[in-house]
């Protein structure tokens, strides 16, 4: 991505991609594979994902957590890692760990155009602090 969008800009290697990828509205590496892990917690929680992904994914509905301000929210249960090197990147931690740190706004989507939509600039706005974003 960083490559193709000093091509677009005509930019050197030594060259800052902030700006590029700011007017080019696209995300860092490290938010574009949230961006992907989040999209697949949506299609997980929602049963639009393959059966073997959706049986990884828990929501946190314990018994007795109705009665709490946090039953009304979609988090979802981060099962325990055993091996702290590795545990932490498999798809139920990794995913579950990604989608509650997403804010109500986002995770609350009626669909998953709203929510890519909703998602992206989420992200977009954590990546890039500064900037002021038009919502259109």
């Amino acid at each position: 991505m960083n490559a193709a969008a000093r091509l677009i800009y005509g930019l050197r290697h030594s060259d800052h991609i902030s700006d590029a990828l700011i007017s080019l509205h696209w995300l860092r590496a490290q938010e574009r594979v949230q961006f992907k892990m989040a999209v697949l917690m949506y299609k997980a929680t929602h049963g639009t994902a393959p059966s073997y992904l959706s049986q990884l994914v828990r929501v946190a509905d314990l018994p007795g957590r109705r009665s709490l301000r946090s039953g009304r929210t979609n988090r979802l249960l981060v099962p325990s890692v055993k091996l702290s090197t590795v545990g932490g990147r498999a798809f139920p931690v990794a995913g579950t760990t990604i989608w509650n740190s997403l804010s109500d706004c986002v995770i609350s989507a009626p669909s998953l155009s709203t929510f890519r939509q909703r998602l992206k600039t989420f992200l977009f706005q954590a990546s890039f602090p500064d900037i002021i974003i038009d919502p259109r």
